[in-house]
């Protein structure tokens, strides 16, 4: 699926750290069996039903031990060769080893435990029953999965692990129907990620279950409440049937349901944490680009830059300004202000992550606040519009849209410009990706660097081994990865009916009828709901900011009452939102005429209050459940509460374009060679991991500057664990170690950073 070719030999000789690897296997193997012997030979005299029910257990254990054995000494001979080089191991048949290989870990800790209480009067036998039975559950399942992977190593040619156009999405759909899932959401959930994760991830797991049944009932706020209350202590005694239920959520639940549950990391609670928790900053604000005609002059050719349109038409670009100290030049900075810096030689352009469908800039602050403290240059997060209501290409445009104009006007931003380096996680490392190669084809300049973090360069459902580990991901599950990706990539044509229709009311234009000076008084006024950070709208500003803070003005009272005017209207069309908000969720307020009585100021401050309030109670009501729009069907009502034997790929079958703004790996060998220095961060456990490797062997190849980073025992989207888990932590330090690298800087201060 590439012009790119690698001509590695399946039946290399195996490298020898696999042979270590292979010796310390086999003692876990061994003890495992004898383990399991010595519990089945005392339970096999135990004539109580659950005496019988471990017994059979460890005799499944047994045999799944046998079955996987050959499957295993298979894969590990030939896992090296996918590998990105011998210093940086892995690729989706490695993880799947790893997977193994903590299953086997998990099954001696339960057995030593039987072991050593099985003869005690305080023994649980029901509980331990349970446990044994789940465990042999979950080594039968990855059995399964080994006999997949076995397929896809035949699919195999030139260590590529991507399959070819011979093998479509379909094959591995089916694959999904024959492997049980339920135990890897059960009482063995979490068990291949590293400790300190386990608790949080069962945590949301069971957040997940419960929201569902909120989300889904029937019934006043009281019964829901209700609802949410009983459910809550049936799914933390029962970890089975919270498996059911998940497993449920993630097959049937539609893309709406995501959204919500994502953004519950969106509500005002959790938006004040990174505020207590995490690094402290002089500058967190929203800034609204108006897409007003853009261009940049680049060795003497004059280039514009597309303007967002498509699907939502013209609406403005929300970015977020993070900095740890106010910089010189600052938007919305006076120039008196003592603590103010010179410009930052550096600024960091970002994406954030959230399956193109959810998430903000907000709820990435807390790793962001970190990064902007050990950087110290200031970070530009772009808040893109978000699938299925913008859907591939809009979030492409309004990323390249955010970086041209954050080119153009570094010092608005406490920068110099001097080294622009971009990163992004997940589908933010997607568009960070493609929004370069976007503007490498208009002829703009690309950042001086790029940092992808555990990046989908391929977005659709290919049968690469890592996809698979979907399958028992707590934080992307199989369904949910499937409709994030097609909300992305394949528009309904629903929506994009009820899109045109609401373009034609598209308030754009407006922003003709407010003067320059009306936009340079905006820029020192404080977002009407946030107090924690600024929201500021730009205009075409043309005189110099700062100037204009160093000016002593009398104003009369006619004066002042035509300012507020003019500020509160133009607060009420564009600046009256949540800094939490993205477009796609943005409620544009009906314009108000003109008026420059103190009746008319009256009414617009009560009516942006009422609309505040409005707003507010709109957010409540979709994380309630209540809000018309986002109710489900009644076919949805009926299919949630039980499992439907609806066949998955009937529900999955779709057809994504090859496109390499969309799936940057089929970007043509001549484009990608025009790419910065580029730093590929992924995880053993992440569904994405293969698309990684496979990028990074690409640039490679091509004789690129390229890194490639492998990190064990996380999931995917780790960084925004930072504050929960060390292991995630110390990820984000490796993440502000390459991004520091990137911007070239003394490697002094890289290492202090990570002490």
């Amino acid at each position: 699926m590439t012009d790119t070719e690698y001509n590695v030999n399946l039946n290399q000789s195996e490298c020898p750290k696999g042979v270590t690897e292979n010796d310390e296997f086999e003692k876990y193997m061994l003890n495992l069996k004898d383990l399991c012997k010595n519990n089945a030979d005392y339970f096999s005299h135990d004539n109580t039903e659950n005496g019988q029910r471990m017994y059979l257990s460890f005799m499944a254990i047994l045999d799944n031990m046998e079955s996987l054995d050959p499957k295993v000494q298979r894969i590990k001979s030939v896992m090296h060769v996918f590998d990105f080089s011998e210093t940086v191991p892995g690729n989706g048949f490695r993880s799947f080893m790893s997977v193994v290989e903590s299953a086997i870990k998990y099954a001696i800790e339960l057995n030593i435990g039987i072991k050593q209480k099985r003869e005690s009067m305080l023994f649980r036998k029901t509980s331990s029953a349970k446990d044994i039975e789940s465990c042999s559950h979950l080594l039968s399942s990855l059995d399964v999965c080994l006999k997949h992977l076995e397929t896809m190593l035949e699919w195999s040619v030139d260590g590529n692990l991507f399959p070819n156009e011979d093998h479509s999405p379909d094959e591995l759909l089916t694959y999904a129907e024959d492997i049980n899932q339920y135990c890897f959401y059960g009482r063995c959930l979490g068990f291949q990620y590293c400790e300190s994760l386990r608790n949080v991830l069962k945590v949301i797991s069971l957040a997940m279950a419960i929201f569902s049944e909120a989300y889904y009932s029937q019934g006043s706020f009281v019964s829901k409440a209700t609802t949410s209350f009983l459910t809550s202590t049936k799914y933390v005694s029962d970890p089975e049937l919270r498996a059911k239920r998940i497993v449920n959520i993630t097959t049937n639940a539609g893309v709406d349901f995501c959204k919500a549950f994502w953004f519950l990391s969106e509500n005002e609670l959790m938006n004040q944490i990174p505020s207590v928790v995490s690094s402290s900053v002089a500058v967190s604000k929203l800034i609204h680009l108006p897409t007003e005609p853009l261009s940049i002059n680049f060795d003497g050719n004059e280039i514009n830059v597309p303007i967002p349109s498509s699907y939502i038409g013209k609406k403005s670009v929300q970015v977020r300004l993070i900095s740890q100290s106010v910089h010189e030049g600052m938007i919305g900075e006076a120039k008196n202000n003592k603590n103010t810096k010179p410009p930052s030689s550096g600024l960091l352009i970002h994406c954030h992550g959230g399956g193109f469908v959810a998430q903000s800039s907000k709820s990435h602050e807390s790793y962001l606040r970190d990064w902007a403290k050990a950087l110290k240059v200031p970070i530009l997060s772009i808040d893109y519009s978000l699938a299925p209501e913008a859907p591939f290409p809009r979030a492409l445009e309004e990323v390249t849209y955010a970086y041209c104009w954050a080119l153009k006007n570094t010092h608005l931003l406490g920068s110099t410009g001097e080294h622009i380096v971009a990163a992004g996680d997940s589908a933010g490392a997607n568009l960070i990706l493609t929004s370069s190669l976007k503007c490498i084809n208009l002829g703009i300049p690309p950042p001086k660097g790029l940092f992808l973090a555990y990046m989908p360069c391929v977005v659709n459902f290919v049968p690469s081994p890592s996809r698979m580990l979907c399958m028992m991901d707590p934080l992307l599950p199989f369904g949910f990865l499937l409709r994030c990706l097609k909300a992305y990539a394949v528009p309904d044509p629903n929506q994009m009916c009820k899109d045109f229709a609401f373009d034609n009311n598209s308030d754009t234009e407006s922003f003709e009828e407010i003067t320059e000076s009306d936009l340079q008084e905006l820029q020192a006024h404080k977002s009407p709901i946030s107090e924690t950070s600024d929201t500021l709208t730009y205009g075409s500003l043309s005189s110099n900011l700062n100037e204009e803070n160093e000016k002593d003005v009398d104003l009369n009272q006619c004066d002042i009452e035509k300012s507020e005017k003019y500020v509160s209207d133009f607060l009420e069309k564009y600046v009256l939102d949540s800094d939490t908000e993205t477009e796609a969720l943005k409620i544009t307020a009906p314009s108000m005429k003109e008026s420059t009585s103190s009746s008319s100021i009256e009414y617009s401050f009560h009516n942006r209050v009422s609309t505040f309030v409005s707003t507010l109670k709109s957010h409540f009501n979709q994380f309630m459940g209540n809000d018309e729009n986002s109710k489900p069907s009644a076919s949805q009502e009926s299919v949630l509460p039980e499992m439907t034997d609806t066949k998955i790929k009937q529900d999955f079958k779709f057809t994504v374009p090859q496109n390499p703004y969309m799936s940057p790996i089929l970007a043509s060998d001549d484009l990608l060679k025009q790419l910065p220095p580029t730093s590929v961060l992924s995880v053993e456990l992440d569904p994405c991991l293969d698309d990684c490797v496979m990028f990074a062997k690409k640039l490679k190849y091509l004789h690129k500057d390229v890194t490639l980073d492998v990190l064990t025992g996380l999931p995917h989207g780790f960084l925004n664990f930072s504050m929960l888990s060390k292991e995630a932590h110390e990820g984000s330090l490796l993440c502000i170690k390459r991004i520091k690298e990137l911007f070239d800087l003394p490697k002094k201060n890289t290492d202090e950073s990570l002490t």
